[in-house]
């Protein structure tokens, strides 16, 4: 009998641990225990574990895990995030936000899509394969930041050179983001587009407006370079990417009075770009078309994240499969949305992300369906058994 096909329950509950991890209320960059409940579960399997605990300069102290059962190849790893968004006004949910309660076929509580639920169903994969398969063929890994939600500067990027630096591979990884918009399995994430945030300002100088030859309004000129940006046409999307967009996020002078020229003027911004474009070539383009406006101004970029695809091929194909044997539907891989920790992964390994549904993630009542959950353990483990038998 193959794994989709298996009836009886795994002796390890996801319901039961999606409830424990949600629990631990890890707002990053608080853990709050969630990967210590994450660590029992994996050691109890044999797992061993590893608490990763990354600091820098001006930023938060962040703790990680990486856990590995196997030595030998094929690896495969269950990449991830504990930490949490705040819950905003907890009075405006429905239950308690970290009280991981059940109303039917529904989990409540944040991070139950996003993505404790998926973390609880990698867990019960993993546990299905070991039962069957005590004597691996290959590896199984769990690589789970606390720093996904926040600045990810103390979280997978560290644990990916913690990994480089003690030889270990990684062959492919599954994300268990939430990325079905409607239904399981209706879409998973090859690629993600990628994120430029810049910041625009010119300088002035403060007056009295009715004396504008003593003062330099910095507005116009604002104006014309958002002008400007706002006409470049940066593509026209591409077979898995849909086009670039820029999007004006903020115009700011700080000045609440009437009569008053204000000294500066600042804009912010923000392009998500497909992989025509880098991050540096999109900072270099701009720069000429707001230099060709003959406005002073400057301009402050930081990119978040580059464009990146894993084409279609084996790794979607083992998903694909998965899918279609215990959804009886193919997901469609997609690029949408924004960015993930897969950004960094896709230096290292083919990545491909899929987990529950994205309706609720990050909002009031987040939730889960238990139905969702279980069946989401089903789709791991066939992904599992199917890759470590092309080992055997």
């Amino acid at each position: 009998m193959s794994v989709a096909q298996a009836s009886a329950p795994a002796a390890l509950d996801p319901i039961a641990l999606a409830q424990d991890l949600i629990r631990c209320p890890s707002v990053t960059p608080a853990d709050a225990g969630a990967l210590d409940v994450l660590a029992q579960h994996l050691e109890a399997l044999g797992f061993t574990c590893h608490k990763l605990h990354f600091a820098e300069p001006g930023t938060a102290d962040i703790d990680n895990l990486y856990a590995r059962i196997g030595t030998r190849a094929p690896h495969f790893c269950f990449a991830g995030h504990t930490d949490v968004v705040p819950v905003g006004r907890p009075e405006s949910w429905s239950v308690d936000p970290f009280g991981a309660a059940i109303h039917g076929d529904l989990l409540f509580g944040r991070g139950a899509s996003d993505m404790k639920g998926a973390i609880a169903a990698f867990v019960a994969a993993a546990e299905r394969i070991l039962a069957r398969q005590p004597a691996l063929p290959g590896s199984i890994s769990f690589l789970i930041t606390g720093d996904e939600e926040g600045p990810a500067i103390n979280g997978t990027v560290k644990m990916l050179r913690w990994l480089e630096a003690r030889g270990e591979r990684i062959d492919v990884c599954v994300v268990g983001e939430p990325t079905n918009p409607t239904v399981l399995g209706e879409m998973a994430k090859i690629g993600r587009r990628g994120s430029l945030n810049g910041r625009l300002l010119v300088d002035g100088v403060q007056g009295h407006v009715a004396y504008p030859d003593l003062a330099d309004n910095p507005v116009p000129k604002l104006v014309k370079l958002l002008g400007a940006l706002d006409a470049e046409h940066l593509d026209d999307g591409t077979p898995h990417f849909q086009r670039s967009n820029l999007e004006i996020v903020t115009v700011d002078v700080g000045n609440p009075t009437t009569n008053l020229i204000p000294a500066t003027a600042t804009a912010g911004f923000n392009i998500r770009f497909n992989d025509l474009h880098t991050g540096a070539a999109l900072d270099a383009r701009l720069r000429r078309r707001l230099d060709a406006v003959g406005v002073p101004y400057r301009l402050d970029v930081s990119i978040s994240g580059e464009a990146f695809l894993t084409p279609p091929g084996p790794l979607s194909d083992l998903l694909v499969k998965a899918c279609r044997a215990v959804l009886g539907r193919a997901p469609e891989l997609s690029t949408t949305g924004g960015t993930s920790d897969a950004r960094f992964i896709r230096y290292h390994c083919p990545v491909i992300e899929f987990g529950l549904v994205s309706q609720t993630m990050h909002k009031v009542d987040e939730r889960a369906a238990l139905s969702d959950i279980r069946r989401l353990v089903d789709v791991y483990a066939a992904m599992l058994e199917d890759f470590l038998g092309r080992a055997t």
